[in-house]
């Protein structure tokens, strides 16, 4: 085994070893076309041969671009911002960028934190999901920036890009009638944060179409996790009811968290009651019974996001929030109780 390099190579030992000159094999590894095939073959071998690679920082310095760019979500843990993360990454390598991804964890000051990160390492603009309705260090950042999540509607001067929320809530919402479940309890997000106002609010327009009584569907809030969602079904379960349960949880975890609740209960999912989840998380199909879901596009949330931020970047922007829309995904966590259903509520009385 030789000596262990303890230095970066550099374009001087890339020369060296093409037997050319700095200038000329810097030339070539930047596509010059004063540069023969040949030479630029010859070089390109030597620079894999030493293990160089440009300097990405001094090239973006130069260029008024790093190529790098940032993106910040909530929770890299729940499977939907992994999936968020990768097609932003899918699109970002694309087009021949690199992505810095941090999680904020829910917590502002490490959202700022994470700003500040970005942008001391120079990227070009970052793609990020506000923890906060107020998001006061926008400014500060001082680089091209496009939202994602339900706070970006707080900020129509900014591109944004997120899931048909309305649209979503009004496809489950169908499928539970459909199968009988006029009246579904809710399982709801924390009563700070605006997705759990978004998701209520389509729910009582639905239900105001419909003909139907907000007030007379039980609620029960807690964190977006499993943890959240199984003590907010022990609370369900607490109450008094006739009949079979149904319910509708803001996201995927919640409602898995629920499915557990109903299994230490000594109930059957979904025999005594049924679960409607939301987010579309991959871990949903192995659950047992395989958890009935509205899916969210997070991987083209991702991607289109990184696309929007391209062109903010190049100063084109429409600063205009786009829907994406959501889809059912149909397995076995809801009963069908249509059969038995008052014709009444299965028609005039859906939600």
């Amino acid at each position: 085994m030789g000596p262990r390099r303890t230095r970066r190579p550099t374009i001087i030992d890339v020369a060296e070893r093409a037997g050319v000159s700095k200038s000329t094999a810097a030339r070539a590894l930047t596509g010059s076309s004063n540069i023969t095939e040949e030479t630029r073959d010859r070089v390109v071998k030597a620079a894999e041969a030493v293990g160089y690679e440009r300097n990405h920082l001094a090239v973006g310095m130069r260029s008024g671009r790093s190529g790098m760019l940032g993106l910040v979500i909530p929770d890299i843990t729940n499977p939907f911002w992994a999936d968020v993360a990768r097609g932003a990454q899918d699109r970002a390598v694309k087009a021949g960028a690199s992505l810095l991804v941090f999680s904020s964890d829910w917590n502002p000051e490490a959202e700022a934190a994470h700003l500040r990160t970005l942008r001391r390492a120079r990227v070009d603009g970052a793609v990020v999901n506000p923890v906060s309705d107020s998001f006061e260090d926008l400014d500060r950042f001082g680089l091209p920036c496009v939202f994602i999540g339900s706070s970006a509607e707080r900020f129509p001067d900014v591109s944004s890009v997120g899931s048909d929320i309305a649209q979503a809530v009004r496809v489950g919402l169908d499928h539970l009638v459909s199968r009988g479940h006029v009246t579904p309890a809710l399982i709801l997000g924390p009563k700070s944060r605006l997705a759990r106002a978004r998701f209520l609010r389509a729910v009582h327009e639905h239900c105001v179409e419909r003909d139907v009584d907000p007030s007379v569907l039980a609620i029960e809030d807690g964190e977006y996790t499993v943890e959240g969602g199984r003590e907010a079904m022990k609370r369900l379960l607490a109450q008094p009811r006739v009949g079979h349960l149904a319910v509708f949880a803001a996201n995927d975890m919640m409602a898995l968290g629920a499915m557990m609740a109903v299994r230490d209960a000594g109930l059957d999912c979904p025999r005594d009651v049924s679960i409607l989840g939301f987010d579309g998380i991959p871990s949903g199909e192995f659950a047992w019974p395989g958890l009935t879901t509205v899916a969210k596009p997070g991987r083209d949330i991702g991607e289109r996001a990184i696309e929007c931020l391209f062109d903010e970047i190049d100063h084109k922007p429409e600063h205009r929030r786009v829907y994406m829309p959501c889809r059912l995904l149909e397995r076995g966590s809801l009963a069908d109780l249509s059969a038995a259903a008052p014709k009444r509520m299965a028609g005039a009385g859906r939600i």
